[in-house]
Formats: structure tokens, C-alpha cells, sequence
């Protein structure tokens, strides 16, 4: 495999793709995943966590600052899960800023060391890992969710969703350089998919995975399944979309824009799937 093909998505549908997941349709309350300037070039948490607390109001940073000290002076483990998740709420109430949240719900997540509550927080971080451009935010994202997906399959090692979940940080979070990272998360996938061919997640994921590393003929096989069972998943519609025109069949990539374009309500995501079907024709 050509280490160019873990960058076979087209600028359009990435466009389309990061108005999905980051655009006017991210629900009320839940903060959007844009790093500060410092997080793209050289990416510690600490120091993003820092950037973000400088442009809050003195109120706002005494009360941040106030928590965080409070976690280290704390010796009791409760008290600190306590004010993690107390400074992710404030980070996604307050100051909608997606990564000092989601960095405040994966420590909680760590000390609290539950089955539920490691796993929202690796899907949290998967969730808003795809899309993501800059290397380092993406490597830190996918980093933190394998990590979460780990903890979670030592508490249940049966799991064929947390299997699939740590398969998918490999997808979505190989770097251009390696483009062999996104076959080792297929392979591991595969081996829920081959258990279980019924299970829906794990196609998605190897459908999506495939049109990340070229493989059009098995990727749009496997969504098209997935399209059936669920049919208003819009992520599954832009890769159906984009495996047919990388495929040459517009005829085909058309029906899944136009059927995508039925399906949202977002105004620049409608606009953007329209230009792609003129595009196309």
C-alpha cells in the first residue's frame, strides 16, 4: 500500500466531514474541537490547557485555577475524580473549549477506572478525532482514546465494542507517514467482524476504514450494508458518496450526495454537498 493512500479522502468531502463533526450542527452545549494556535505546531496539554485558561475572564480563572490547585494538594482519589470532572463541566458549560474537557474527562476517567466511564470518555475522544488536520492534536486524540479503550478491555476483555473502538484510534489516528497503522486497526476490527459478521459498528468501521486506505470495492460494499440497517447515518452517506467517485462512478456518488443532502438541515453542509453534485455533473 502507497503511503499516499491514508490521504485518498478528497478536499470536498473532508470539507464536508469537518462541517459534520465540527460545523453549525454541533448540539447546544457541547464545546467544538479547536486547539489554540500554540496546540498545532508543538502539542502539550498542559500548555494548551494554559492558553485556553489566559483568554477566560479573572473570575472564570480564579475558579479554574482555585480547582487545579485543589487536585494537587488533594491526597484522596475521590476528591480529585471530583474536581476533573468539575473542571470538565466547566470547560464544556462554560468555556466550550473541546480539548481541556475532554483532558479533564479522560483523567477522571482514569482514576474513576470503570468500564462506563472509560469508555464514554474514549468515545468522546474518538468521536471528535475524526476530522481532526493537525498531526500532533490527532496523534494526542488518538493517543488518549487507545489508551481509555485499553483500561476499558482489561475490565471487560469480551467487549467486541471497546475491541472495535481501539481498532478505530488506529484508523482515525495514523499519521500520514504510516500509513500501515490503519491496516493494523482493520485487522484488529476484522477479528470482531469474522466473530460476529451481524455487527453493525464493526462494518462501519472497516467501510470507513477502507475508503481511508483505497480499498473502494470492499469499503462501499460493507457501507452500503450498513446504510441499510441505519439509514440516517450521514458519515456513512459521505463515505458511500466518496468511495463511488473515487470508484468513477458518479452516477452512483450523485445518489448519495443528493440522498445526503436530504438528510441535513445545516446550510453550509447542504451548500457544500450541492457544489460537490453540480461538481459531478
Amino acid at each position: 500500500m502507497k503511503k499516499q493512500q491514508i490521504l485518498v479522502i478528497s478536499g470536498g468531502v473532508f470539507l464536508l466531514l469537518l462541517i459534520y463533526f465540527f460545523g453549525s450542527t454541533t448540539p447546544p452545549g457541547k464545546p467544538v474541537a479547536k486547539p489554540s494556535t500554540a496546540s498545532i505546531q508543538n502539542f502539550d496539554i498542559q500548555t494548551v490547557i494554559q492558553g485556553a485558561t489566559t483568554k477566560l475572564s479573572e473570575q472564570q480563572q480564579a475558579y479554574v485555577n482555585g480547582l487545579k490547585q485543589s487536585v494537587v494538594r488533594g491526597d484522596v482519589k475521590d476528591q480529585q475524580i471530583r474536581t476533573y470532572k468539575q473542571l470538565a463541566a466547566f470547560w464544556s458549560d462554560s468555556a466550550r473549549a473541546f480539548i481541556p474537557f475532554a483532558y479533564y474527562t479522560a483523567e477522571a476517567a482514569k482514576l474513576e477506572n470503570s468500564e462506563k466511564s472509560l469508555t464514554f470518555a474514549a468515545q468522546l475522544l474518538l468521536d471528535n478525532l475524526r476530522g481532526v488536520e493537525q498531526p500532533e492534536l490527532k496523534s494526542w486524540l488518538a493517543g488518549q482514546s487507545k489508551e481509555l479503550f485499553e483500561k476499558a478491555i482489561v475490565l471487560n476483555p469480551d467487549s467486541d465494542s471497546l475491541k472495535v473502538g481501539l481498532g478505530s484510534t488506529y484508523i482515525f489516528g495514523a499519521p500520514a507517514e504510516d500509513p500501515q497503522a490503519v491496516m493494523q486497526g482493520i485487522q484488529q476490527i476484522l477479528e470482531v467482524n469474522r466473530r460476529d459478521t451481524g455487527f453493525i459498528y464493526a462494518d462501519k468501521m472497516l467501510g470507513i476504514g477502507g475508503i481511508l486506505s483505497g480499498q473502494f470495492d470492499k469499503a462501499v460494499e460493507r457501507l452500503e450494508k450498513v446504510a441499510t440497517k441505519e439509514p440516517a447515518d450521514l458519515e456513512v452517506m459521505l463515505m458511500l458518496a466518496e468511495g463511488y467517485e473515487r470508484m468513477g462512478n458518479k452516477q452512483k456518488a450523485i445518489s448519495w450526495y443528493e440522498h445526503a443532502s436530504d438528510h441535513v438541515a445545516n446550510p453550509a453542509l447542504k451548500d457544500e454537498l450541492n457544489k460537490r453534485i453540480r461538481d459531478l455533473k
